[in-house]
């Protein structure tokens, strides 16, 4: 294997890894301050624009892709505006839905809503359990523990977008 193909396919490989990074990214920070910050919404969004003009996605797709998200976004921000979910959430999910486009939006969705309604039940649980000394003293826990707090959607949310993510055009262009 020439030097040249070599340092190609570690480059689709870096590529490949970019969507699950910031999943994983989202997770962890919903899950450790309840919040899903706007840069990581506006890298997950400008990787997408990067990414679609690598794998060389056909203009039409690429415009669906967005559109897609465009959807998707109305409708999470009425969930926002009727405070079903975080503003954070509304924005992730768009922005996850522009990786994925129509084809796997829906079970995007359906994944989102059953690893959501798992997660809250977990967390309704965990209320309902005192925290020890040993537990309370890390904040992300006391806050998580706070009824008066939400969920972090933005875990299942993560979860659901690598669920559906091998399926896409960008993963099946990255490796092939």
């Amino acid at each position: 294997m020439g030097f040249r193909l070599l340092v190609g396919k570690m480059f689709y490989n870096v590529v490949l890894l970019f969507f699950p990074l910031l999943m994983a990214f989202a997770a962890s920070s919903d899950l450790l301050t309840m919040r899903i910050s706007n840069k990581l919404v506006l890298v997950l969004t400008a990787g997408f624009l990067v990414v679609a003009l690598l794998v060389e996605l056909p203009l039409q797709q690429f415009a669906m892709h967005v559109l897609c998200a465009f959807v998707v976004l109305v409708v999470a921000f009425g969930m926002f505006a009727m405070r079903w979910i975080g503003g954070g959430d509304a924005k992730l999910a768009a922005a996850t839905t522009l990786w994925l486009g129509f084809g796997l939006t829906l079970p995007y969705l359906v994944y989102t809503a059953l690893l959501g309604g798992a997660l809250t039940l977990a967390v309704l649980a965990l209320r309902r359990i005192p925290l020890t000394p040993f537990i309370a003293r890390f904040e992300w826990l006391n806050r998580l523990h706070d009824p008066k707090q939400g969920v972090p959607y933005g875990v299942a949310m993560a979860i659901a977008g690598l669920l559906t993510y091998s399926n896409t055009v960008i993963f099946e262009r990255l490796v092939a």
